[in-house]
């Protein structure tokens, strides 16, 4: 195990140097110690960078996890400095969103992506007033800043596309600039009319409530 992982140790150093020789030769020609110095500059910079998506993918960044408990969810957003939370229950519109922040967890390791049931979560809806599923609380240095509720900033139905909730966590200052595509998400039926409407209350009985009267 020990051999692997000096293995991929070496072949990531490796692309690294490769990657900055590409990028100093396309800038132009350098001389001597001045092509030396910016390559070394950059490579350190490109392994700072490493070291930082290591160290956020080994607390379980990179993919869009389920939190059981309210206990668990404080200790999850503990020394975070962008956590999304999806507050769901198991209906359609929770799913549709479930989808677009699978394939956003992947391409965005700079954030963590975390669900929980907001039915089982009483202590967290109320201090967070969740009263609308799905809702995203969007936290900053374990500080909620903002909500995305529903799909009404999304288009206001339930077939927009993942670039749509991507711009507006980017716009949240949620996630950085994407370097890479998002994968993309897998294609379901659409139901017209996904907005506030069509979006479930926490404690109603269907998906058309919209506040926590039964």
């Amino acid at each position: 195990m020990e051999q692997i992982l000096q293995q991929h140790v070496l072949n990531v150093v490796q692309q690294m140097e490769e990657q900055v020789d590409n990028e100093l030769h396309a800038m132009g020609k350098l001389q001597g110690d001045d092509y030396e110095a910016l390559r070394q500059q950059r490579l350190q910079e490109m392994k700072r960078q490493q070291a930082k998506r290591q160290a956020w993918l080994s607390r379980g960044h990179g993919e869009y996890r389920l939190i059981d408990t309210e206990t668990e969810f404080f200790a999850e957003m503990k020394g975070e400095e962008r956590m999304i939370c999806h507050f769901f229950r198991d209906s359609w519109p929770c799913k549709v969103m479930d989808k677009h922040l699978e394939a956003l967890a992947k391409s965005h390791v700079e954030t963590k992506f975390v669900k929980i049931d907001a039915e089982k979560s009483p202590f967290l809806t109320d201090r967070l007033k969740i009263w609308m599923l799905p809702t995203l609380a969007l936290i900053r240095n374990e500080k909620t800043e903002d909500y995305v509720v529903g799909f009404n900033e999304l288009g206001g139905k339930d077939d927009f596309p993942t670039s749509a909730l991507e711009g507006r966590l980017h716009t949240a200052g949620l996630l950085f600039a994407n370097q890479q595509p998002v994968p993309k998400a897998a294609p379901r039926a659409v139901r017209r009319g996904g907005g506030a409407a069509a979006s479930a209350a926490v404690r109603g009985s269907d998906d058309e409530s919209s506040d926590f009267s039964d």
